[in-house]
């Protein structure tokens, strides 16, 4: 009995490239890319999504084991395709530091800082708050499964060996940007009202009793009332942001 293992060799070189692609993307998404997660927790999911992946597109790739160059253009080629997929979903959680960054200075806590367990650099207390609070509700809304979809699906929209446009590459950058930005900045509305009416306030108190010491009076009145606003707002604020991180999602995974 003879055993044929010549499709060996281009089986592991479709699994490699597979593993480029998916490791990539791995490495930034939300939730499976941060800091304190060990690299071998990592690895070990990238390699249990290729393994179930992977048969399902192992026809795409036409591997030619004769010319290393061409093997080796590919896997680069697979790696940016999941460096633009995992950054443009790692993107959104920019949404949740921008609306943490407006919400601090509303509330006269733009000082207050602590070491963001996501990326272990320093960051706004409010900032670190919201963004671990969205990594939370991604997992127990089970909102990640659409990022598997969404490796799944681009297969589909990024063929292997198909070269990306740098032109489509730079057009979904400025629309993640853009629109984490926007996200961020109508979170934090509501705070931004509060601030300006707020302040308005002072001022004419100020002036109306100039004797009296405004700030000593303002700062703490403004942390007391911003955080009940916000406990008042928050489960507005992460629905929105929920609908944001879905719509990105299926922006990824266009329906057929």
């Amino acid at each position: 009995m003879r055993v044929d293992i010549s499709l060996l060799p281009a089986l592991a070189a479709a699994f490699m490239l597979a593993f480029a692609r998916i490791g990539a993307m791995v490495m930034l998404l939300p939730g499976l890319g941060e800091t304190n997660i060990p690299v071998r927790v990592k690895l070990a999911i990238a390699l249990l999504l290729t393994l179930i992946i992977l048969p399902l597109h192992r026809s795409a790739y036409h591997v030619d084991m004769n010319s290393m160059t061409s093997l080796l253009v590919l896997m680069l080629q697979e790696i940016i395709v999941g460096v633009v997929l995992g950054a443009t979903a790692r993107v959104t959680l920019a949404a949740l530091s921008v609306a943490g960054s407006v919400i601090a200075q509303q509330l006269g806590l733009g000082f207050v800082t602590s070491v963001d367990p996501t990326q272990g650099q320093q960051g706004l207390l409010i900032g670190n708050f919201l963004t671990l609070l969205g990594i939370t509700l991604l997992f127990a809304t089970d909102s990640h499964h659409l990022v598997i979809a969404a490796l799944n699906e681009s297969y589909r929209i990024f063929s292997p060996g198909e070269l990306m446009q740098s032109g489509d590459v730079a057009e979904l950058a400025t629309r993640a940007f853009a629109a984490a930005f926007k996200i961020g900045m109508q979170l934090a509305a509501p705070f931004l009202v509060f601030g300006l009416v707020f302040n308005i306030g002072l001022g004419v108190l100020a002036r109306l009793m100039p004797q009296m010491q405004v700030y000593f009076v303002g700062v703490p009145l403004a942390i007391m009332v911003g955080f009940l606003i916000f406990a008042l707002v928050l489960t507005a604020m992460m629905g929105t942001y929920l609908d944001y991180f879905v719509g990105v999602m299926h922006d990824l995974t266009p329906l057929r």
